[in-house]
């Protein structure tokens, strides 16, 4: 296994041997060059190639269908037709939402109140970080999508100069049931377009306010005949341009209200769109030439693609007056003018939180304040959120170990985050009642109070997951609470957080449901997999084997001793790895399966990396190349299995540099052998970290035994890491 050796020799807080070239002054605006959008875009990764700016609060892109799971994004790569160009989406989610304000182009006025279907086919698509453009022939239109911040610019290339129309959709959205998604709409019209509020209910209930502005007057409005059921209208716009040909749109939206839309439309005032589409792309570049590394065009390719991918999401949805509407719908101000939503916890707190702390420090804290204002407005802190509103998705609490990670590696310094109203929201997030919680989600904690666990009779559904995840929870509050000198309620939590091992079958070494007399379930099956949409059953999207391994995200060692110390671990982790799954049914977690290993879902990303706590570290290193060869791909099915709004990218870059947040709060990473020939990583104006060496010699006779793990504090210090 490559570990590095650490040297005597500490010059800039981490020296580890190490030879590294670099070419000299390579073209950085090359890097976002190595990004292909489409990757994920057909099949279950749920991307889509729209243009965005790095944590954008709108997402331009085009839909081909407005429902169904494979349309989460709007977006599957090989649907050939386009319906039109909305302007929020989640890229990478695994429920539809957003889609907000659909428009569609065509030259010519054919469109008329008899007209049902506006789609077009699609032809020349080409996209690049914050750019998207596409040929629609029966339209006669080229398309050119690009965003700031907080406003989405359209452009229009027409075939013929004189009369087009646009469709502005504002009923279309992207939901996973049937009917309206509308329940109510105001619309103002302008002379450049029009303006309003539309009220909707999906995933969540929300409100957007939202400002169309085109750069050329409106000849005539129709508002079409409204469908069984719609509640928010369909406008077409006739425009007659005279000698020109090219027809720009700009949207912006707010939370908030319609005064919120137009201060953010001023924040584009002036830019044209190709100076918009090129600060763009150097918001990338600056980003991405945060990680440079050396490897193959291929290599490049799937790096650089999944670190933008990381960074699209979260979304800062506040407005430029610094308001936002909070997760009960109330107005308030955001905590340093930013809130984020786009919270997909359950997946990104394993890898993507502990990747922007090295790539993006600078928004930690924001990210950690927006959560504790959520939790000032609801009372206990966000699961995962779209537009500002909680979806209840998911089980455990995993702002929990995001909190934790970011005070553990300092970033309350300097008042940035306060670290004792951090406690006290984990706290009461961990102890108070959710009377107002949908009846499916987490309300009380009396059950695991009373028993130390959930048993299956009295928790019906995901008992064994849910004590499980909850653990790490616990384990976040006790190391924030220890840190801060708390050691009585450290000792509380810490304690609670081992209510696993109550769950544990030394029969079976997997975790078992167990009901309220202590009678472990039966008849009992470790491989069925249970979700609570289909098949329900102890374990979320996943069976007993892939939630055995949840307690190591928070006691690595306790769970290798719990089975019986090194060589167990090993035993087990090969037998994981080598026992097949029967009928592998991706809507239960089952896909890009290794055994019982299932990449696609987040509940297996840490596993291989156990292999560093016991003496075949190699065995997890040989695991992570196969998946990133099989479950990587540099096409538009380049991803297998859902990106999680970015957690499956975050983990291949983690996985090609050669080290893991296995522990995702402990403040350190397990390390495994880099996938790149060399990299760089600027952490800060006159602090560079070198990575190199691929090899898998032991050290040397005399040698020092190296570490299988490296801190934060070391590693943004600074230096040279050399894998041997």
């Amino acid at each position: 296994m490559a570990h590095p050796l650490i040297s005597s020799q500490l010059a800039a807080g981490l020296l580890w041997s190490c030879g590294l070239a670099f070419a000299a002054g390579p073209d950085p605006s090359s890097l976002t060059l190595h990004v292909d959008p489409f990757i994920g875009t057909d099949g279950t990764g749920h991307v889509t190639p729209g243009a965005t700016v790095p944590f954008g609060m709108v997402f331009p892109a085009p839909d081909n269908a407005d429902r169904g799971w494979s349309y989460s994004a709007g977006y599957q790569f090989r649907n050939l037709r386009i319906l039109g160009f909305s302007n929020t989406h989640h890229s990478g989610a695994g429920i539809p939402e957003l889609g907000d304000v659909l428009l569609q182009p065509r030259s010519g006025w054919h469109w008329t109140a008899d007209t049902t279907d506006f789609s077009a086919a699609k032809s020349a698509e080409r996209a690049h970080p914050g750019f998207y453009a596409v040929r629609l022939a029966a339209h006669g239109v080229d398309v050119a999508l690009t965003a700031t911040p907080k406003v989405a610019l359209h452009r229009y290339r027409f075939d013929r100069p004189g009369r087009v129309q646009v469709l502005v959709d504002l009923q279309h959205g992207l939901h996973y049931v049937e009917g309206s998604a509308a329940l109510a709409a105001e619309v103002t019209p302008r002379d450049d377009g029009l303006q309003g509020t539309v009220w909707r209910r999906n995933w969540v209930e929300r409100q957007l306010s939202f400002v169309v502005q085109f750069d050329h007057p409106v000849l005539r409005r129709h508002t079409l005949p409204a469908r069984a059921g719609e509640k928010a209208p369909r406008v077409l716009l006739d425009f007659d341009l005279g000698e020109a040909r090219v027809l720009e749109a700009r949207i912006a939206l707010s939370t908030v209200d319609e005064a919120g839309a137009l201060g953010n439309l001023k924040t584009a005032a002036g830019q044209r769109f190709d100076t918009v589409r090129d600060a763009a792309d150097a918001d990338w570049e600056r980003l991405l030439a945060r990680i440079r590394i050396e490897g193959d065009a291929r290599t490049k390719r799937l790096f650089y693609s999944a670190l933008y991918r990381t960074l699209q999401h979260p979304s800062d949805i506040a407005d430029a007056d610094g308001r936002v509407r909070g997760p009960r719908g109330e107005v308030m101000a955001a905590p340093g003018g930013v809130y984020y939503s786009t919270l997909s916890l359950w997946d990104t707190f394993r890898a993507s939180h502990p990747l922007f702390t090295l790539v993006v420090p600078e928004r930690v804290p924001g990210f950690v304040n927006t959560m504790l204002a959520h939790h000032r407005q609801m009372g206990w802190l966000p699961l995962w959120t779209s537009w500002g509103r909680e979806t209840y998705c998911m089980i455990g609490n995993p702002a929990l170990p995001v909190i934790a990670d970011a005070l553990a590696k300092g970033f309350d310094a300097g008042g940035a985050i306060d670290a004792e109203a951090a406690l006290q929201a984990m706290v009461e997030t961990s102890t108070r009642e959710r009377p107002d919680a949908p009846e499916w989600a987490q309300r009380s904690w009396q059950v695991l109070e009373r028993y130390g666990y959930l048993p299956f009779d009295i928790q019906t559904g995901e008992s064994a997951s849910k004590t499980a995840e909850w653990g790490y929870g616990d384990a976040a509050v006790a190391a924030v609470a220890e840190r801060l000198g708390r050691t009585e309620l450290s000792g509380r939590f810490r304690e609670r957080s081992r209510s696993w091992r109550q769950l544990f079958d030394d029969d079976t070494r997997t975790l078992r449901g167990k009901d309220s007399q202590g009678r472990w379930r039966t008849p009992f099956d470790p491989v069925m997999a249970t979700s609570p949409l289909r098949n329900p059953g102890d374990y979320t999207e996943a069976n007993a084997w892939q939630y055995t391994a949840t307690p190591a995200l928070h006691d690595i060692e306790g769970f290798r001793d719990r089975l019986g110390g090194k060589q167990a671990l090993e035993a087990w982790l090969d037998h994981f790895f080598s026992l097949p799954v029967p009928n592998p049914d991706k809507h239960l977690g089952q896909e890009a399966l290794i055994g019982q290993y299932a990449h696609g879902n987040e509940p297996s990303h840490h596993i291989t990396w156990l292999y560093a706590y016991t003496d075949a570290p190699e065995k997890g290193q040989r695991l992570r190349e196969q998946i990133v060869q099989r479950f990587y791909g540099i096409g538009p099915a380049g991803l297998t299995g859902n990106d999680d709004v970015g957690q499956m990218s975050a983990w291949l870059v983690f996985a090609m540099l050669g080290f893991y947040p296995a522990e995702p709060f402990s403040g350190e990473y397990v390390l495994g052998r880099p996938m790149v020939t060399a990299a760089e990583l600027h952490l800060g104006p006159d602090r560079v970290l070198r990575i190199g060496g691929r090899g898998m010699r032991p050290p040397g006779p005399g040698a020092e035994r190296p570490s299988n793990r490296v801190s934060h504090r070391e590693l943004t210090a600074g230096g040279i890491l050399r894998f041997r």
